[in-house]
């Protein structure tokens, strides 16, 4: 499945976005879902994730900040980012994956979609 991400932009600190993730194919079967970031200069990391039965988690830097949710019909996955803060400046990428059996961990899949730019001014 393709992914592509949108919803980025502009706003400053204290307001919100909401990102979208637009599949391809269907998404109802996909084991897990993932949003991650990518600052300028710094590795990417996991955002927020949501199984097929839409548990979900979050990095400790968002959570009670952002939620992500899932719209079966539509194929689509949401990130609504409220408080955003300057240091949420980054690239964010959706991805398929799924959790490990024994480390519970989300493993990426492939391929990675094209992210959508968000850049929160102080």
């Amino acid at each position: 499945v393709q992914l592509q991400a949108s919803g980025g932009g502009l706003v400053q600190a204290g307001g919100s976005l909401r990102l979208s993730c637009a599949a391809s194919g269907s998404i109802a079967s996909i084991a897990a879902m993932g949003w991650y970031r990518q600052a300028p200069g710094k590795q990417r990391e996991l955002v927020a994730t949501i199984t097929r039965d839409s548990s979900t988690r979050y990095a400790d830097f968002v959570k009670g900040r952002f939620t992500i949710s899932r719209d079966n019909a539509k194929n689509t996955v949401y990130l609504q980012m409220n408080s955003l803060k300057p240091e949420d400046t980054a690239v964010y990428y959706c991805n398929a994956g799924h959790f490990g059996y024994y480390s519970n961990s989300y493993v990426p899949g492939d391929p990675w979609g094209q992210g959508t730019l968000v850049t929160v001014s102080s």
